[in-house]
C-alpha cells in the first residue's frame, strides 16, 4: 500500500449519506448468527430497554441495537452480516 493512495474518512461522506438516506426499513439485513436474510421491517423490535433492541425472527438472537440520549445517537450492529439496500434509477427511486 502506498501512503498516496490513503485517503481520510470523510471520503465516506457520501457513499454512507446515499446508504442510510432512504428508507432504511427496506434495507435487507443477513443475520450474522443465522444467516436469515429478510428486510428490516421484518425483523422484531423491543422498545423496553435502554435501546431499540432488534432480533432476528429466525433465531430471535440481537442483530442491532439504536440508542439515543443526551451523550447522542449510537447504532451497535454487530449482529448484521450484511446490510444492503435495493439499487435505485437514476431519478433516485428503487
Amino acid at each position: 500500500m502506498n501512503a498516496q493512495d490513503r485517503l481520510d474518512g470523510n471520503v465516506l461522506g457520501g457513499p454512507l449519506a446515499d446508504f442510510f438516506q432512504p428508507d432504511v426499513t427496506a434495507a435487507t439485513i443477513d443475520c450474522a448468527h443465522c444467516g436469515n436474510a429478510a428486510i428490516l421491517a421484518e425483523y422484531d423490535v423491543y422498545p423496553d430497554a435502554p435501546a431499540l433492541v432488534v432480533r432476528c425472527p429466525t433465531c430471535a438472537r440481537v442483530v442491532l441495537r439504536v440508542a439515543s440520549d443526551q451523550f447522542g445517537l449510537r447504532l451497535e450492529m454487530s449482529g448484521v452480516r450484511l446490510m444492503s439496500l435495493p439499487a435505485r434509477d437514476r431519478d433516485g427511486l428503487a
